[in-house]
């Protein structure tokens, strides 16, 4: 099953605020990448990158540029709700 994104936007400190087709908000932390996927690091090394994230045509995903994207599963399964 895929969880769509319906809209991105980027915060402080590599945080991700993402909503879904269902209305659900989660929050993923893209920072956790950098170690593990070098092409990441390019969000903090090149200056006003991380901010011009996109939705993937279709919602199936995020994207930077066409290096860098995200799946809508990835965001979906590892993002985290925030509780009020």
């Amino acid at each position: 099953m895929f969880y769509k994104v319906k809209n991105v936007n980027p915060l402080d400190n590599y945080i991700l605020e993402v909503i879904f087709e269902n209305n659900q908000k989660k929050y993923y932390d893209v920072s956790k990448l950098f170690e593990k996927w070098h092409v990441f690091n390019d969000l903090k090394n090149i200056t006003g990158l991380f901010k011009q994230v996109k939705v993937d045509t279709g919602g199936y995903g995020i994207y930077w540029n066409e290096n860098i994207d995200l799946s809508c599963n990835e965001l979906w399964e590892n993002g985290i709700e925030k509780r009020r």
